[in-house]
Order: C-alpha cells, then sequence, then structure tokens
C-alpha cells in the first residue's frame, strides 16, 4: 500500500474547512483525563508537510487507541471531522470516523520533513503579526493537557473590565443578555454563564435508533437554565466544556422545561444544535456559583414524596458498593451515605453508578446536594438522580459552619435515624408473613409494594435457571450461538469470542403460614447457591452431580427477606411476582440454622407475629 499523504490537508483543516478523506499520519498520542473520569485521546498527526497537535477523537473510536491500532508513524484516512472554534482563535479538530490504512509496524518512520503549522503562514501577513508567538502558543497547546480548556493568556494583552461578546457562526456581534429573559421567540442572543453541573454521557437504544446524551446546569446574576446536548454535541463540546468554568453561549434551541427530568429553577430549557456557540469568557469574576436553596435534614419530614430538595450535611458514615440489576436486566451500582446536620437528624443518601463507585466518605466530608429527590421508603430517604449536582467540601460558608460544629460538638452525637436501618430492629420494615401478603393484596396497585419476612427454601429450581448473556459491562441480554466459536448480541449487534452467564433463580420460600415462589436475579441468587453465576454454568457443563449437589445444599436454609411484590399482566393472565432484593447485603443467614432468636421475636409483637412464630418453633424465653 503507498505511503502517500495529502499534502495540504493539515492548512486545510487548520482554517476550519472541509477536506475529503485526507490520509494523514499519527506522529503522537496522548491520553487526557476528562470531567468525571471520562478518557479523550490527543493526537499529533502530519499531512507530510505540517503537522498539527489540535486533533481529538470522538470517544467511540477510542478503542482503536487502547487496541493499539492508533499508534504513532500509522497512516489514517480521515472520513469525518467537526472542527470546533475557541475564542482566542484557536481549532480543535473532532475526528468522528477514521480508517487505518498501514499499521505503525509497517511504517516505522515519520514520512517527510513537517514542521507545525502557524496560522499565521496560512493567511496574509499583517505589519503587526508576530508568528513566533504564534508558534509558541501552538506548540504549547500539546505539551499541556489542559490548555484546550482555557481562554488566551492573560500576558498578551491589556484585560478589559467589561469583556466585549463573541462572534456568533454567522460572524455578528450579539448582547450579552440574562438567562432569566430567555424564550422561544428570541433568535439573537448570547449569555454570559458559569457551568455549575455537567452529566456523564449517557446512552439510549430503541425503536428509532440510538443515541448519546449529556446535560449540564448553568448559572448568572439572574438566574439558571438546563441545558442539553445529543450526538455530535456531545463530541464537540463535552471534552471542552468544564465544570466552575465560564462560558459564552449563543444559538442554542429554547423549549418549555420539562419538570420530570430537571429540577432547575427555570420554566425553560435549551437544547444545543449545529448553529449553537460556545467560547471561554475570561473575566468571570462577577459570575456566581451553583445557587442552594438548603432545607434542614429534620424539615423533609414535612415535605411531600418525590420532592427536589437540596441539602447538606456531614457524611456521618457509608456503606459499600453494591450492585443492583434493573428492569432492563442492566446492572448499576449504588451506594448508601448516611448525612448528619446541625439538627442531629441522619437521613440514608442513595449515590448511583460511577459516583457511588469513586465516592471516599473516609474523612467524613461535608456534602452538598442540589436537586436530591426525596423518598417514603424505608421512612425518609434522599436519591442522588442524573441531574442532581454533588459537592464534596464546598467552599461556601454553610459548609464551614457545618464543618465547625462537627468537629468541636458533632463528632460525640449519635444521630437519630429518619430512614429504615438494617438489621433485626425497624418500624419501617413492614414485616409480613406470606399468608397476610395474599390476603391483603400486596401488589395489587399502581405501584410495587415491599415487605420483610422470615422464611426457609424449600426448593430450588434448577432448570432454566441461568443464560448465555453478552459480555459487555453495560449489557445483560441473551447472546445467540453463531456455531463457530462466535456469540452475537443483538442489542450490541456485534459478535463476541465468550459469554457470561447471568441467573434468574426461581425459589420456593415457607413459613408457618404459606409458601410463596420467588425470583432472585444475579447477587441474589450467587448469595443463595453459595458461588457465582460463572462457576456453576461451568459445573452444569462438565459435572451435573456436582452441580445438583450446590441446589440440594441450599435447601432448608432461612433468611429475612425484603422482597418486591407487584401485580403483572402477561399473555392476558394475572401474575404475582415477587422479586428478592439485595440478599447479600440487606438479609441476615441464620448461623445456627434456627429460624429466629427469641430476642427478636419481642421486637415483633406489634405485628402480632410473636405468639404464632413461637409455638411453630418451638422457642422458649
Amino acid at each position: 500500500m503507498s505511503d502517500k499523504l495529502t499534502p495540504g490537508a493539515i492548512r486545510t483543516i487548520a482554517k476550519g474547512d472541509q477536506i475529503q478523506n485526507a490520509v494523514l499520519q499519527v506522529i503522537n498520542t496522548r491520553r487526557i483525563e476528562g470531567a468525571a473520569g471520562l478518557q479523550r485521546f490527543r493526537l499529533l498527526m502530519s499531512d507530510g508537510v505540517n503537522t498539527l497537535s489540535s486533533f481529538m477523537l470522538a470517544t467511540q473510536l477510542n478503542d482503536l487507541v487502547e487496541q493499539k491500532e492508533i499508534a504513532a508513524n500509522c497512516i489514517c484516512r480521515i472520513k469525518k471531522y467537526i472542527v470546533n472554534t475557541l475564542k482566542d482563535g484557536r481549532r480543535v479538530v473532532i475526528v468522528m470516523d477514521l480508517e487505518v490504512l498501514k499499521s505503525a509496524s509497517d511504517v516505522e518512520k515519520t514520512i517527510g520533513e513537517p514542521v507545525p503549522y502557524v496560522e499565521g503562514e496560512a493567511k496574509t501577513t499583517s505589519p503587526t503579526s508576530n508568528p513566533p508567538a504564534k508558534s509558541f502558543k501552538q506548540q504549547s497547546s500539546y505539551n499541556s493537557e489542559t490548555s484546550m480548556n482555557r481562554g488566551a493568556p492573560k500576558d498578551l494583552g491589556k484585560q478589559k473590565a467589561f469583556p466585549d461578546p463573541p462572534n456568533t457562526p454567522g460572524g455578528s456581534q450579539s448582547k450579552v443578555v440574562p438567562i432569566s429573559s430567555l424564550n422561544p421567540y428570541q433568535s439573537k442572543w448570547t449569555i454570559r454563564a458559569r457551568i455549575t453541573n455537567k452529566s456523564q454521557i449517557r446512552t439510549w437504544s430503541n425503536s428509532r435508533g440510538e443515541g448519546k446524551l449529556f446535560s449540564m446546569e448553568i448559572v448568572d446574576e439572574s438566574g439558571e437554565i438546563r441545558v442539553t446536548g445529543f450526538n455530535e454535541q456531545v463530541d464537540k463540546y463535552y471534552a471542552v466544556i468544564e465544570v466552575n468554568k465560564v462560558y459564552y453561549i449563543s444559538k442554542g434551541t429554547l423549549k418549555i422545561a420539562n419538570k420530570q427530568y430537571t429540577n432547575v429553577k427555570n420554566d425553560y430549557e435549551m437544547t444545543l444544535n449545529n448553529d449553537t456557540s460556545i467560547v471561554p469568557c475570561d473575566d468571570a469574576g462577577d459570575v456566581p456559583m451553583v445557587q442552594f436553596e438548603f432545607v434542614p435534614i429534620e424539615e423533609l419530614e414535612n415535605k411531600e414524596k418525590d420532592s427536589v430538595v437540596d441539602v447538606i450535611g456531614i457524611c456521618k458514615s457509608y456503606d459499600e458498593v453494591t450492585k443492583i440489576t434493573t428492569k432492563s436486566s442492566k446492572e448499576i451500582s449504588k451506594r448508601a451515605v448516611h448525612l448528619m446536620d446541625m439538627s442531629g437528624k441522619v437521613i440514608t443518601t442513595t449515590l448511583w453508578g460511577e459516583e457511588a463507585e469513586k465516592f471516599d466518605g473516609s474523612g467524613q466530608p461535608v456534602l452538598a446536594i442540589k436537586g436530591a429527590r426525596l423518598s417514603d421508603f424505608g421512612g425518609r430517604s434522599l436519591s442522588v438522580h442524573f441531574s442532581s449536582t454533588l459537592m464534596m467540601n464546598p467552599d461556601i460558608p454553610e459548609a464551614f459552619k457545618l464543618r465547625g460544629w462537627f468537629d468541636s460538638e458533632g463528632h460525640a452525637v449519635e444521630g437519630s435515624s429518619m430512614s429504615e436501618m438494617k438489621g433485626s430492629g425497624g418500624g419501617n420494615a413492614n414485616w409480613k408473613t406470606l399468608s397476610e401478603v395474599k390476603t391483603e393484596n400486596l401488589g395489587h396497585g399502581d405501584k410495587a409494594d415491599y415487605f420483610t419476612c422470615v422464611a426457609t427454601i424449600v426448593y430450588l429450581r434448577k432448570e432454566n435457571c441461568m443464560y448465555q448473556a453478552c459480555p459487555s459491562q453495560d449489557c445483560n441480554k441473551k447472546v445467540v450461538d453463531q456455531q463457530n466459536g462466535l456469540f452475537r448480541c443483538e442489542k450490541c449487534d456485534k459478535e463476541f469470542p465468550n459469554f457470561k452467564y447471568r441467573m434468574i433463580l426461581s425459589a420456593n420460600i415457607a413459613d408457618f403460614s404459606d409458601n410463596q415462589w420467588v425470583t432472585c436475579f444475579q447477587e441474589s441468587a450467587e448469595a443463595m447457591l453459595g458461588k457465582n453465576g460463572d462457576h456453576l454454568g461451568e459445573l452444569r457443563d462438565s459435572n451435573e452431580q456436582a452441580f445438583d449437589e450446590v441446589f440440594q445444599n441450599a435447601n432448608f436454609r432461612t433468611y429475612t427477606f425484603r422482597n418486591r411484590v407487584k401485580l403483572e399482566t402477561y399473555n392476558v393472565s394475572l401474575l404475582q411476582t415477587h422479586t428478592e432484593l439485595a440478599l447479600a447485603h440487606g438479609l441476615q443467614i441464620c448461623q445456627s440454622f434456627k429460624p429466629l432468636s427469641f430476642s427478636i421475636l419481642e421486637e415483633r409483637i406489634e405485628w402480632g407475629l410473636v405468639r404464632t412464630w413461637t409455638r411453630f418453633y418451638n422457642l422458649t424465653p
């Protein structure tokens, strides 16, 4: 294959123009850690005449670098790219699609004698231009991982007291207006706002196609608004936008806000489009930070369920990360954090996903949460969801006051929990016998009901208890054996050389009053059987007797079950399904194989179960 590159391609791309199927050589690659741990890769590329360090791979191409298909000296054809212009004139080239024509091992050296591209060489040089200074700036943009996200260097000229509004993509200047004045009937406007929260990139897949999105919340002196970017705007803006930085934003699409997905106090929300311009603002001292309206923890008892509130508290304690399986068979991480404020009240707050995995509460930090959702499950609890803002040890007066109180006296306060506590105690556990679940018609309402019971496993159905699932981290769909050593996932539209086992275990449990079938998913099933899914899959294929013994050994063991029950319609028949939740962490196995100690039975008097259970289990005080 020819090593011929496309001379002049770097100059064309750097000017913001389009060139079809340019062939370039990769000189170097650099990993950049973005916000929320998102990894991006920056490339130094050459056309044999010039080099340019402003190439950034779209996130879907990261695997090419990690698998070393893209490496120094390899030759690529650039099929699609987007050029994003920053305020100081520099351009970032987002590579959306490329093809590796020749691997690095087949080239082994730099083609030609390329020199760094200098923007001044691409246009007529004015008498006051200074090419060497621009060359230095271009070089520094490659050597610094953070230079792409900052504004123009402050020593290149005297700063103005009030910066001029930026040029929009059409070349005209728009007046800077406050966020509070925005509405769908305006066409020319520019706002100057601070990014207070930026979500992780989320993906979706449905009958209409696939896509990705991210959202952010911005604030100025007049108010706040939610901004969402889809697909190409994700690749164009996500990597260059930084939380707590101030930007000029113009030409977004405004529409009525959907309050189901946002708690921002604005009647409108903004969507980024192809005409949107976002450029950094250097003079940002007068733009406010996050605006909180804190509610004391003790007052949450008086708030309506599903209210969205701002809270601040000390991380009194926190639990280990656990995994749950959603209705769409997707695994997600969760962590419970117990917050206490100066009222002495403690509330359990749930973190999700990457935020849960990375949280470190070892130093008992102050946590400020904007937009937590209030639940009445287990008393009162909070959930930090997709559009919430979580700040650890924020630089605000309320945080300093709370920290001073905790260090001086609060650390000795035990705290009174507003949430259901794990273990045997607690009046919010909703203890039921299995017969009461049926006679009280739990699960027949619009929402699922939750209850706790003590029961013994009497039978485990081993048939169809597991299936071969997609090995991708966020996909648990069943794969199809292609009979050629590969397994296909229809959802991911990919073939894999391996798979993972997912469990859906049906168990029949019984107490003194009745019996009931329950369904246990991955973690609960593995804890019940004492084996992980992959090991069980191997036993089923290689040693059926050992596989059967695992199920036999799990019978007649007693647990405290936490259950979810909901009446469902399937093939025009009503099925009552009970889904066991969190056996591995929230439920207790009786070590002595006795169902329950008498001391625990005494705590259940208010449910009227002591006399019956004592007679059934022949327990004496």
